[in-house]
């Protein structure tokens, strides 16, 4: 398994911008399509965005669209979701998932996920 490690959280007000990162380690970061989650406080856990093996490909859910961008570099082992325009309702803990298939939708897709990092915008 790939063992994957969030940052890049933390407090922003409405229309402010966050990158976080995902660090990747255990075993080959390019064999894997990867994928960013979030949970809400009292809500299931939803998915945000996809990136595919190599990069070349993303995939967003609609709520996200247009507003973040999801990236990858192979050559560092690292993933990125830099979220511009935020709105309170993006307050979330995110996750970072990897995958063997793309784009990797729903939560049974994952086979390793991060512990998470706490996103907060203020209104």
């Amino acid at each position: 398994q790939v063992q994957l490690v969030e940052s890049g959280g933390g407090l922003v007000q409405a229309g402010g911008s966050l990158r976080l990162s995902c660090a990747a380690s255990g075993r080959t970061f390019s064999n894997y399509a990867m994928g960013w989650f979030r949970q809400a406080p009292g809500k299931e856990r939803e998915f945000v965005a996809a990136i595919n093996w190599s990069g070349s490909s993303t995939y967003y859910a609609d709520s996200v669209k247009g507003r973040f961008t999801v990236s990858r570099d192979n050559a560092k082992n690292t993933m990125y979701l830099q979220m511009n325009s935020l709105k309170p309702e993006d307050t979330a803990v995110y996750y970072c998932a990897a995958a063997r298939k793309y784009p990797a939708t729903n939560i049974a897709d994952a086979r390793s996920w991060g512990q998470g990092t706490q996103v907060t915008v203020s209104s």
